[in-house]
């Protein structure tokens, strides 16, 4: 079964505090957005992979693709407001009937070869799975008010979920085309989808790594400089 690679770089990165959106800006000699998608790029099991910016980044984005000759990038989408918006962009782009989907965030460039590929066997046996690495921290739940602990779950059964997700095409097309007629719908992330809407489907955890860490505020880049010095040493 074809495996497509969605690359999702259709944030805005405010919190960055930068011109550009974050997945366009430099780290280590490239940008954030080309590092994940050449991770992609040479995954031996990705057969084809879209990029879903904003609709203002789109000529950016085939610059990019055009300049390091990303030869699997097939398509370059434009997002939405919100995340699975972009989602949506590239289900409905998606010209096979079944396929298997491996979605990431391009703000976590450090993605590695292993995370890929194991999201690829997973969809062997499940419909569903996602990168996820234990929680370290404990958490609180807040009430309503955010002002008070409502609740501590145990920290064992907790995990800080990352990217890639993967999913059947048809699973992950069945979830959106439930949760759209949901007149409360939200979605923050693809699982969430799943889980909300098809609460029969197992979504199988795959163990992530502390190094794919997502960039988000500016010390972040920092922190993926350290990890990638280590890296290549």
């Amino acid at each position: 079964m074809k495996n497509i690679g969605i690359i999702l770089a259709g944030g805005s990165g405010l919190r960055m505090g930068a011109e550009l959106p974050k997945q366009f800006l430099s780290l280590v000699g490239k940008t954030i957005l080309e590092h994940s998608v050449s991770a992609f790029q040479a995954n031996p099991y990705i057969q084809e992979v879209f990029i879903v910016t904003h609709s203002d980044y789109i000529e950016t984005t085939k610059e990019t693709v055009n300049k390091e000759c990303y030869s699997k990038v097939s398509q370059i989408l434009a997002g939405g407001s919100e995340r699975y918006h972009s989602t949506l962009a590239a289900l409905k782009a998606c010209p096979d009937s079944e396929c298997n989907l491996i979605i990431h965030d391009a703000v976590r460039p450090l993605v590695s070869q292993q995370m890929i590929t194991d999201c690829i066997c997973g969809l062997e046996d499940y419909k569903a799975c996602t990168i996820a690495v234990p929680s370290t921290d404990t958490i609180l739940v807040s009430d309503s008010s955010h002002c008070y602990i409502q609740e501590i779950p145990v920290r064992n059964f907790l995990f800080n979920v990352q990217t890639p997700q993967a999913f059947k095409k048809s699973t992950l097309e069945q979830a959106y085309s439930q949760g759209l007629k949901d007149s409360s719908f939200q979605a923050t992330d693809d699982c969430g989808a799943v889980k909300k809407y098809l609460p029969e489907i197992q979504i199988k955890i795959i163990t992530g790594s502390t190094s794919n860490i997502k960039i988000t505020y500016p010390e972040d880049l920092l922190t993926a400089e350290k990890i990638l010095s280590t890296l290549n040493k």
